[in-house]
């Protein structure tokens, strides 16, 4: 039986003639919390956003569930769609809407459901998330952290088999950070549900992450895969151990230093 939910061969991601990435293959398990991360403008934003289908490949497959969303077209590719679920880095909800109908926004477009059971459904994914007392709200009445938990509640109204989070902890203290993680630990124990998440926020990455790539901008490849406390303790390559140590090198020093150390 195969347990890898997500397949991608070669994947090439470019906008127009320049290439973010060049040539990237990796799995994601069924059930896992997988995160990609790497430095400023290494692509990881470019690589969620070819997943879930935003931009065709330049070149390589992605196959979701088995199905390659790439070359899928009319109803199939609505079929992939529904079974994923969308976080973006500011959470993206309708500010015309109450919160409750940002949720229950998905139920309309894509269900028959009856209008009482969507309340319903949309009262229980805010439950899930927190936010069963913040129903009629909008979303400018919302803090950074409900509205990030807003958005997951909406990401997950169809009952998507993978969540796929954009920066999830960005502009969020680090309280309500810690806070969003344990979300996230919460509704993969409790759902089963498979987590891609895109961050560089250290505390997260060690907090939730099963195994993470990371992406390197120079050679616009994957230069570290597996366990992210592994990688940080045993990895002897110099950009991976820069990234893990927070070490800052000054090549005209010679020299190093440590700004943090996790």
């Amino acid at each position: 039986m195969d347990e890898n939910i997500i397949n991608v061969q070669n994947l090439t991601c470019a906008y127009g003639e320049s290439v973010i990435i060049d040539d990237i293959s990796f799995k994601v398990q069924k059930g896992e919390i997988f995160v990609i991360l790497g430095g400023s403008g290494c692509g990881k934003s470019t690589v969620l956003k070819h997943m879930i289908g935003l931009y065709p490949p330049a070149a390589g497959e992605i196959f979701i569930d088995g199905d390659d969303i790439g070359s899928a077209h009319g109803n199939m590719r609505l079929d992939i769609l529904r079974r994923i679920g969308v976080m973006y880095q500011m959470g993206a909800l309708f500010g015309s809407m109450t919160l409750m109908e940002n949720v229950r926004l998905p139920l309309e477009e894509f269900t028959s459901m009856p209008g009482e059971a969507m309340d319903y459904t949309a009262r229980m994914k805010l439950s899930l998330v927190g936010l069963e007392g913040s129903a009629d709200k909008m979303p400018s009445e919302l803090s950074g952290g409900m509205l990030k938990r807003g958005a997951i509640a909406r990401a997950m109204a169809l009952d998507p088999k993978i969540l796929f989070l954009d920066e999830p902890s960005a502009g969020l203290d680090p309280i309500t950070s810690a806070e969003l993680d344990e979300l996230v630990r919460s509704l993969s124990r409790s759902l089963g549900v498979t987590f891609v998440i895109v961050t560089h926020e250290l505390q997260s990455i060690f907090s939730i992450a099963d195994r993470i790539i990371m992406l390197d901008k120079e050679t616009k490849s994957i230069i570290a895969e597996g366990d992210p406390r592994k990688l940080r303790d045993e990895s002897e390559h110099p950009l991976v151990r820069s990234f893990f140590h927070r070490e800052f090198e000054d090549k005209n020093k010679k020299s190093s230093f440590v700004v943090e150390n996790i």
